[in-house]
């Protein structure tokens, strides 16, 4: 997706656009991650729903990558019709929903209500920034990759991550139902 959108942008322009979108990134992960249960509470939703509805989309990405079809599930022709003519795709479509889409903030939101201390907190938090000055260097290097590993051997990578991510969705609505379950029963014993 992003060798298509910076196609005709020179080396320079696609260093800054891979820059902008990781920033990008960072930015809209760490907000909802500490905002996100406060968005949630004035919503009425509870974090058990959120697991599970988050889970649930996860697993689709999950499906999409075993079956080859990220690009195409993600963003519709078009919203990819649009972002080749913009001039900035850092923001929309990249950071979001490319990269930073319901599934990661639906997780970190989970998390966030999960682990409650200062310490774990900063701990994603700076996670988050890794995982951004990782897309970073990807995003950059892509030409090379994907000389590297031609089509077949990124569908390779794409199928081995679905399957990987798959799980992890899977793992989320367990988590959800089993809260969701363990709530009920606690309410009711009362």
């Amino acid at each position: 997706m992003f060798l298509t959108l910076t196609a005709d942008d020179s080396v320079q322009e696609r260093n800054h656009t891979s820059m902008m979108t990781s920033i990008y990134f960072i930015i809209i992960l760490v907000s909802f991650f500490l905002a996100g249960t406060y968005i949630l509470s004035f919503f009425g939703v509870s974090i058990f729903a959120l697991r599970i509805a988050g889970g649930i989309v996860i697993m689709m990405s999950g499906f999409a990558l075993l079956n080859g079809n990220t690009t195409k599930k993600r963003i519709g022709d078009k919203v990819r019709q649009e972002a080749i003519n913009k001039e900035d795709v850092s923001f929309t479509p990249m950071a979001m929903p490319m990269l930073s889409g319901p599934g990661s903030i639906s997780l970190l939101i989970g998390y966030f209500s999960e682990y409650q201390t200062i310490e774990s907190r900063g701990i994603i938090a700076a996670i988050i920034v890794f995982t951004g000055i990782i897309i970073y260097f990807i995003l950059r290097s892509s030409p090379l990759l994907f000389r590297l590993l031609g089509q077949s051997g990124l569908k390779a990578v794409a199928r081995i991550m679905g399957f990987i991510v798959l799980a992890i969705g899977v793992e989320y609505i367990i988590s959800g139902v089993v809260g969701l379950v363990s709530d009920l029963t606690s309410n009711t014993a009362m």
